[in-house]
């Protein structure tokens, strides 16, 4: 398995509504591709506020290397992940992408 990590420095016009609007669309996405599952997004809500900046982010899991691939290559994921990106403070500066084998 592949746990997908994203962490996002939004925007401050990017309020939670809009946030979630991103998610939903990331998140049917995954629903809809076979080998990923487990989508989970939200706002930190970490006690220890060691955060710096990314206050949101996601999680997807992958089975294989092959499908978290297939997800990034999507046409789908291309254009929200432009969004995202678009939505970040700095752009892709304000985007942190981390890819875990567990």
């Amino acid at each position: 398995m592949i746990r997908h990590t994203v962490l996002t420095k939004f925007k401050p016009e990017m309020d939670d509504e809009r946030v979630a609007a991103l998610y939903a669309q990331l998140s049917a996405l995954v629903d809809s591709l076979p080998g990923a599952h487990n989508f989970v997004g939200g706002r930190s809500e970490s006690p220890e506020a060691l955060e710096r900046g990314y206050l949101h982010g996601f999680f997807i899991d992958f089975n294989s290397w092959a499908d978290l691939k297939a997800y990034a290559e999507h046409p789908e994921h291309l254009a929200t992940a432009a969004r995202l990106v678009n939505s970040a403070i700095g752009g892709i500066d304000g985007v942190l992408v981390f890819d875990l084998p567990a």
